[in-house]
């Protein structure tokens, strides 16, 4: 029987993103106007899983790329992120944009479409409920301090 509880290694945190190549691949947030409701248990998440909102007025079928992702470890906290001086990411309010959106997915655009999704954001306000508009204003998220995520072990 075991005496302790089992500890990973502080650099296996940086080589679960170097395995993904998170260094080096594309990275885009795409717009949906799937709900966050049940978001979580998707079995093999990949973009097609998820129904993208409509190309026109501010948003262009494919998202926003990311520039320059970084993927770094410090005691044990691994955090991903992109071009560091840019601390948010925006789309610009336009006639004929997505009136449906409900949540932002993170893809890798680097990998085959299966698994390529890896995160997802809540763009409501109530949960996942009442979808928002790029038509009434522009839409922007906001990284936080700590990048776009993070892996501890």
């Amino acid at each position: 029987m075991a005496q302790g509880t089992f500890t990973l290694f502080e650099e296996f945190s940086l080589s679960l993103g170097d395995f993904h190549d998170l260094n080096t691949h594309a990275f885009s947030v795409i717009l949906v106007s799937d709900s966050v409701v049940g978001m979580a248990s998707t079995g093999t998440p990949d973009r097609a899983d998820f129904t993208e909102c409509t190309n026109g007025g501010g948003y262009t079928t494919g998202g926003y790329t990311l520039a320059t992702p970084v993927y770094s470890e410090a005691a044990g906290v691994a955090t991903f992120d992109h071009n560091a001086g840019e601390a948010s990411i925006s789309w610009t309010a336009q006639a004929g944009s997505p009136t449906d959106i409900k949540t932002a997915i993170l893809v890798n655009d680097d990998v085959s479409a299966t698994y390529d999704a890896m995160g997802y954001i809540d763009m409501t306000a109530d949960g996942g409920t009442t979808a928002i508009s790029l038509v009434a204003g522009n839409v922007t998220i906001t990284w936080g301090a700590t990048g776009i995520f993070t892996i501890t072990v």
